[in-house]
């Protein structure tokens, strides 16, 4: 069941994902060779307490597993819910996926971006610029009428038009008062099948090869789209 959202609730979760896009941003100035994405959790934590937030997936319990750190940051081959850790050291040509997720005032905001580390290469530029795309693709299918399946269709037709794949596992979600799923499409280099690493959180490619996701969290207006979580 979709719960419809009050002008007011609107802006309250406006300004929750507008402290995302903020600290994201913040965080991914940050990216370099040398530095650890522990480094980059603890700054986005510091960040998020200085606005008078709480960081939205820290104590986020599924399945009995408790999500240990403010931020998810996925490396490479890992697609989503990457665990930062003070031994993970980024290096020159990684691709960083940050996602990211605030509540202010009982609302969420919600969104994720990925970043290169340092010289990226072509494919992983291409992979990124495909990825935006389709996200900027399936934003734009938002309209009041039309149908999810309308928004999965234009992401599909973008990432696949340009030979890459959707991870099949994990899609968008709802958001407001409660942290469920906000378009996110996860674009891999290779095939879509992924599996969940040892630590209970982490997914990464099943083939290995490089994976990218791009969120925002958008409202369905009379005008069309309203991105909440726009810089």
């Amino acid at each position: 069941m979709i719960l419809l959202k009050s002008p007011e609730e609107i802006e309250r979760m406006r300004r929750s994902s507008a402290i995302v896009a903020e600290i994201l941003a913040a965080v991914a100035s940050r990216v370099r060779p040398g530095v650890t994405t522990g480094e980059l959790d603890a700054l986005a934590e510091e960040l998020t307490r200085k606005k008078g937030a709480k960081p939205a997936f820290k104590g986020y319990v599924v399945g009995g597993r408790t999500f240990p750190a403010s931020i998810c940051i996925s490396v490479n081959d890992e697609v989503v819910h990457g665990i930062p850790s003070r031994d993970r050291v980024l290096r020159d040509g990684d691709l960083v996926g940050l996602d990211f997720g605030v509540c202010c005032d009982g609302y969420f905001g919600d969104a994720a971006r990925t970043v290169s580390v340092g010289r990226t290469s072509p494919e992983a530029q291409r992979l990124m610029d495909v990825t935006a795309a389709s996200l900027a693709a399936g934003i734009e299918a938002i309209r009041s009428g039309a149908h999810i399946a309308d928004i999965s269709g234009a992401i599909q037709d973008v990432a696949e038009g340009a030979g890459f794949s959707l991870v099949r596992e994990f899609v968008g979600h709802g958001i407001g008062r409660s942290l469920l799923l906000a378009i996110e499409p996860m674009v891999n280099a290779g095939g879509p099948e992924v599996y969940v690493k040892d630590d209970g959180w982490t997914a990464a490619t099943r083939d290995g090869r490089l994976s990218a996701h791009f969120e925002h969290s958008v409202a369905v207006t009379a005008n069309g789209p309203y991105i909440l979580s726009q810089p």
